[in-house]
């Protein structure tokens, strides 16, 4: 799937606007702080023994919704901030989200991002009772062209997809996911095709804990420790 980054960077740009003129009677802003204790994502830890700090600014309005995610803790990419737009409902017990993301990050090896649209994915989601999947397709990121003349400008190429599905119970969570990078290049891939397992225990709507691991990977990831990560969330009212 491949769509204009400029034209995806617009639609950003434009969903963002329109938040900030568009009637406030049926409309929410909300806002949240965390800290984990690593910065764990999709199985892999990106953390080195520093504890991530983030924040969300969100804006909903029926099925619509735009905001901001800025998080701290990962080594190689530094400060991250994400900006992302969707659209959410539901028929019955049947859930579904589409959104789009894109990954900015102004510190670390993937500075050399122009900024908006750059590295985005488009995203799909779809539940039914306590069952969930997620596709993540990567639609701009490092190029072919890229990789021939060794510029590592971007997180993932843009063949990068990955799919999460979960079951939730009660407390308990189990997720699997597998990332699917087919890299031309090794030294351009970051996760490989691999798979992870998560198994996670909500103490109550703040503190939830996770343990997670590589179950099998093609570039040996699962030859490393599983991460255990303690998380804290709260709301701003």
């Amino acid at each position: 799937m491949k769509f204009s980054k400029k034209i995806l960077a617009g639609a950003v740009a434009a969903s963002l606007a329109v938040s900030a003129f568009a009637p406030m009677a049926n409309a929410e802003v909300s806002a949240s702080v965390g800290v984990a204790s690593t910065y764990l994502w999709r199985g892999f830890e990106l953390g080195s023994g520093t504890p991530a700090v983030s924040g969300s600014l969100d804006y909903s309005q029926g099925g619509f919704y735009a905001g901001v995610w800025g998080s701290s803790g990962d080594t190689t990419a530094g400060t991250e901030y994400d900006l992302y737009f969707g659209y959410g409902g539901e028929v019955g017990a049947f859930t579904y989200d589409v959104s789009l993301i894109s990954y900015i990050y102004p510190t670390g090896q993937f500075s050399e991002t122009e900024g908006v649209g750059d590295f985005m994915e488009a995203i799909i989601s779809f539940g039914v009772g306590p069952v969930s999947l997620t596709y993540h397709d990567n639609i701009a990121g490092t190029s072919d062209d890229d990789i021939a003349d060794g510029v590592n400008r971007y997180a993932f190429e843009e063949d990068y997809s990955y799919l999460n599905v979960s079951v939730a119970l009660g407390d308990f969570s189990v997720a699997v996911g597998h990332h699917f990078e087919d890299a031309d290049d090794a030294a351009s891939s970051v996760t490989g095709d691999a798979t992870h397992l998560d198994l996670s225990y909500a103490y109550n709507d703040n503190l939830s804990f996770t343990a997670s691991a590589v179950v099998a990977s093609d570039d040996g990831f699962e030859e490393a420790d599983p991460t255990f990560v303690v998380s804290y969330s709260l709301p701003i009212e």
